[in-house]
This record gives structure tokens, C-alpha cells and sequence, in this order.
């Protein structure tokens, strides 16, 4: 973790604890489309839960994701909920992501957190944040 002014950036581990995937379009030719509700510990400066809702977009030459995910738990030890909206798109080896907490989205003594949130590499949850 480090803090650079009054923003601060975390590596936060986390687990799944359930998968559930339903696909709502597979053609014939082109990508297969699903729909994914997945649940999640994290723990480090974010001791918590998660539970997300997954679009993906899952094709041979290339795949993306956009994902809705609220979060409960403490961050930095204060107690709270807020919602991150995450995605990312691979073609081949090169990966990109994109993500952002919610503005609004905080509560209790997360109230007003604010900054960016993404899922580069598996099983972490990097997070650029201020605090009111």
C-alpha cells in the first residue's frame, strides 16, 4: 500500500467463494455472451465481502467483461459499503482494464470514498482511493 498526497493505493487479495455463469446468447459464429453472479472475500486493508454481477463477451479471437460489484466490509478499518463498476477486454496476450468506485455509492464511514478500482491480475483488486 502507498499513499501519494491524500490518495491512497492498495493491492487487496481476494478469494471467490461461488461462480454461478448462465449463457443468454451463444450463435452459431461469434462471441458467446453470459451472464456471471460471483461472490468474494477480500482481505488486507479491505477485510470483506463481495458480490458482483458479470457481463462477458467470450469469443476465439478475443473476450471482455463489465462488472457491477458492491462491497462490505472495512477499508482501512472503517466500516462501510461501496460499489465499484470494473471491466477489461484481452485480445490474445494483451489485456486492458478500466474501473472506478461509484460516486455516491459509499456508506457509514465510507461515506464519500472516492477514486478508481481494477482487476489486472488474478485475484487482486488494486485500488486508488481518497477518504473524505
Amino acid at each position: 500500500m502507498s499513499t501519494d498526497s491524500a490518495e491512497t493505493t492498495a493491492d487487496i487479495e481476494f478469494t471467490i467463494d461461488s461462480w454461478d455463469e448462465v449463457a443468454y446468447d451463444e450463435p452459431d459464429d461469434g462471441p458467446k455472451l453470459t451472464r456471471v453472479t460471483i461472490t468474494k472475500t477480500y482481505g488486507g486493508a479491505l477485510e470483506g465481502k463481495g458480490v458482483t454481477e458479470v457481463l462477458t463477451a467470450q469469443g476465439a479471437e478475443g473476450a471482455g467483461y463489465v462488472a457491477s460489484e458492491r462491497i462490505e466490509g472495512k477499508l482501512d478499518g472503517r466500516p462501510g459499503t461501496f460499489v465499484i463498476q470494473h471491466g477489461g477486454l484481452a485480445e490474445g496476450d494483451t489485456q486492458s482494464t478500466f474501473g472506478a468506485i461509484v460516486p455516491g455509492s459509499g456508506t457509514g464511514a465510507l461515506a464519500g470514498l472516492s477514486g478508481h478500482a481494477t482487476e489486472a491480475s488474478q485475484g487482486i483488486l488494486t485500488l486508488k482511493y481518497r477518504m473524505p
